[in-house]
């Protein structure tokens, strides 16, 4: 059976919109120029947090279940926005930052994530290249 998830995005004035998760409030809004007032994150940014966040929980969890000793984890996200409308991004780019000896089992955890556990991940690859390296801390 499929799980259903649910948000509810209110109104709130000029380009600002409350988003409420699982009781969790985000400001959504716009820079002036784009008729808002820069209260919150716009929603393209808060989509790569959402890969960020996919990817990362991913990864520690499976390193932990290996046992690996880390520390000092960040995850970076960039990507290209088009120029077209529908601006839709052309390339993501994840960079993970970390502190480990295991260097093989950080990249296998990376890319269990990648193939197999963050649908983030899954969803915006059908449309949208990305990739991923690592820096060793």
């Amino acid at each position: 059976m499929a799980t259903l998830h649910k948000t509810s995005t209110q109104y709130v004035g000029k380009m600002e919109f409350d988003t409420v998760i699982n009781g969790h409030h985000i400001t959504l809004d716009t820079v002036a120029a784009g008729g808002g007032e820069d209260k919150g994150a716009s929603p393209k940014p808060l989509l790569l947090s959402s890969l960020a966040g996919c990817t990362g929980m991913d990864v520690v969890s499976l390193l932990n279940k290996m046992h690996v000793v880390y520390s000092d984890f960040k995850i970076e996200v960039e990507a290209d926005l088009g120029d077209e409308h529908p601006k839709m991004y052309t390339e993501i780019r994840l960079t993970y930052f970390i502190k480990t000896e295991d260097k093989d089992k950080m990249e296998k955890a990376i890319n269990l994530s990648k193939d197999k556990y963050c649908g983030v991940s899954a969803m915006l690859s059908k449309v949208c290249p990305i990739v991923s390296k690592i820096v060793y801390l």
